[in-house]
């Protein structure tokens, strides 16, 4: 009985890391209107930031250095030649998902590329562009 029990709080508590693209979205839409009344995710936005030479590294000079022009398609880090599922959720369906990676992508990818953690309004519009403002 034991056992059961220890197996169905772990499964419990895994679905209850899970999430879709559109809750992570409208979580980060909530802290941003927090800091910037009435914002609204913009794909136009996202896409801008996805192809935006941000200067920091000559190699990892923006998002589509490594994960291409095109989300949907497999992309390859350019430094460690590993390769990278796709970005966007409708070629990759484990994409945003899992709250503690999505944080622990954004925040060590900014870092690198951006030069800074990204805010919750550049996080929503990055996954609005992501998944074609759903």
């Amino acid at each position: 009985m034991k056992i059961v029990i220890a197996v169905l709080t772990v499964l419990c508590a895994a679905s209850a890391q899970a999430a879709t693209p559109a809750e992570l979205l409208a979580g980060y839409r909530t802290e941003a209107a927090q800091q910037a009344a009435g914002f609204q995710p913009s794909a136009q936005r996202g896409a801008e930031f996805h192809a935006r030479r941000f200067g920091v590294s000559a190699k990892l000079s923006s998002c589509a250095s490594c994960h291409t022009d095109a989300p949907a398609q497999a992309g390859r880090h350019v430094v460690t030649d590993k390769s990278i599922k796709p970005l966007a959720p409708a070629a990759n369906a484990e994409r945003f998902t899992d709250p503690a990676k999505v944080e622990k992508w954004f925040k060590r990818n900014c870092t690198e590329v951006v030069g800074r953690e990204c805010n919750p309004a550049e996080k929503a519009d990055y996954i609005a562009f992501l998944t074609g403002g759903r």
